[in-house]
């Protein structure tokens, strides 16, 4: 077990989705995890992780379960925050081909089209370069969004070949279309963790 990320707490939003998949993946770094399904699970967390899943549903449970205003004024307060497939569609400004009463927490200067990448049955894996330091890690899309526009203050964390943005930050929060917590490389948490979390601790 990593000990490097032993005095954090991360919560991982447990409504709907790969949840459990993102706690394995915090576990082996050390990390100590909060399942978030109430408002006053928010509290005392170094960050959070919105898992992939299918996002309108979570959304709706969300503002049923009053947790919808509570996390997103919880991010804009300086909780990092990282969102995967779903997670970062829940995150975006602009959410493009959803339901018009779906709610996005606004937490991401980007826009995002759902189910960009095809259905199920095109779901694929690749290696991506990613973050600045041009890491090689595992990625598998499935039914991902896609970042159509990134704001001025977003950088761009990793692309695919042809140039499509897969993943993004903007300050304390990040995002991206993949799910890296269906493989055994822990890269993408780990730099949430040291990039993210360490220096808002």
């Amino acid at each position: 077990m990593n000990n490097e990320f032993s005095g954090f707490t991360v919560g991982v939003l447990s409504l709907q989705g790969g949840f459990a998949e993102h706690t394995r993946a915090l576990e082996r770094l050390g990390v100590k995890v909060v399942a978030v399904r109430r408002p006053a699970h928010l509290e005392g967390l170094d960050g959070i992780i919105l898992p992939g899943g299918e996002s309108t549903t979570m959304s709706k449970l969300l503002e049923l379960g009053g947790l919808l205003q509570p996390l997103q004024e919880a991010i804009a307060a300086g909780l990092p925050a990282f969102g995967t497939c779903a997670g970062l569609i829940l995150l975006a400004d602009e959410v493009l081909d959803t339901r018009a009463d779906a709610h996005s927490l606004h937490s991401l200067d980007i826009s995002v089209r759902r189910n960009a990448f095809g259905r199920q049955k095109d779901s694929f894996e690749t290696t991506l370069q990613f973050g600045h330091r041009g890491r090689q890690v595992e990625a598998v899309f499935i039914r991902a969004p896609q970042v159509e526009r990134v704001g001025d203050d977003v950088v761009v964390l990793s692309t695919l070949a042809d140039g499509t943005v897969v993943a993004v930050r903007s300050g304390h929060v990040m995002g991206c279309s993949f799910h890296p917590e269906l493989t055994s490389d822990d890269g993408v948490h780990e730099y949430f963790l040291r990039e993210l979390v360490v220096p808002a601790a």
